[in-house]
């Protein structure tokens, strides 16, 4: 028995040192300090995280499966290489989060007073602190980024259950590569997702299922062809088709 309990207990080890593996290189990933078409070097991530090759493939694997990282052909064998940023895929991924949240936002507009009250109260003082961050001589826009990413974690959280959460969660960091690394260059732009957001509130504030569930939608569309014009100026990130960099 004790031996079965020792079995069991390094299987779960061994299960969280991957997840905790593929979390550390999922955050590299959207937050670029794994660019974009960059090649997959085990030996220096084994180091960097202080983890063994075992977990390490693991994870990998786990992040090809999501699509992050992705299998190359070269010479007789595939090497990995880190996803690349392309305008097919930004609206792809936008429209699949867009009509995520539109499906939240009917039941967030559904929910009874005493629960949608505190919700929008949250959304409202959410929105006032990002009408501020789009004054960025006193901010960054990365402050505008985790404003704008904790307003719809909100709605989102506030009626989903595990298994809408399990694919949100999984495919939400697809959309954060995009807003990471070209938001900066157009911060300008910024404050027409502000104004997008009191659109949602207010559908919200009525109980309006179908008016929340298109602002939603809306502010994902719009979202993404602000994205795809950016891309479209400085180039796809990691693409062979597209390589030029962003200045």
């Amino acid at each position: 028995m004790a031996g079965k309990t020792k079995a069991i207990e390094s299987t779960v080890e061994r299960g969280q040192s991957v997840r905790k593996t593929f979390l550390a290189l999922r955050e590299m990933i959207v937050f670029g300090r794994l660019a974009p078409g960059s090649w997959i070097i085990e030996g220096d991530l084994a180091r960097r995280l202080g983890v063994s090759r075992t977990p390490l493939r693991s994870a990998l694997q786990w992040l090809e499966r999501e699509g992050y990282i992705l299998a190359v052909k070269s010479g007789p064998q595939a090497r990995l290489t880190v996803a690349p940023l392309t305008e097919k895929d930004a609206r792809e991924v936008y429209m699949i989060v867009g009509h995520m949240e539109g499906m939240a936002g009917r039941m967030a507009s559904s929910l009874e007073t005493s629960l949608r009250d505190p919700l929008l109260a949250t959304l409202k003082q959410m929105n006032a602190k990002m009408k501020r961050a789009t004054d960025f001589t006193e901010s960054h826009p990365h402050e505008f980024f985790d404003l704008d990413t904790k307003f719809h974690e909100c709605i989102v959280v506030a009626v989903a259950g595990t298994h809408f959460l399990s694919i949100y969660n999984g495919i939400k960091p697809h959309t954060e590569r995009y807003w990471w690394l070209y938001s900066s260059s157009n911060p300008a732009e910024l404050k027409l997702s502000f104004e997008e957001h009191e659109a949602i509130i207010e559908a919200i504030a009525k109980g309006d299922a179908d008016a929340t569930e298109r602002a939603l939608l809306a502010n994902w569309e719009r979202g993404a062809e602000r994205l795809v014009q950016t891309i479209a100026r400085y180039g796809e990130r990691g693409s062979i088709y597209s390589p030029r960099p962003i200045s």
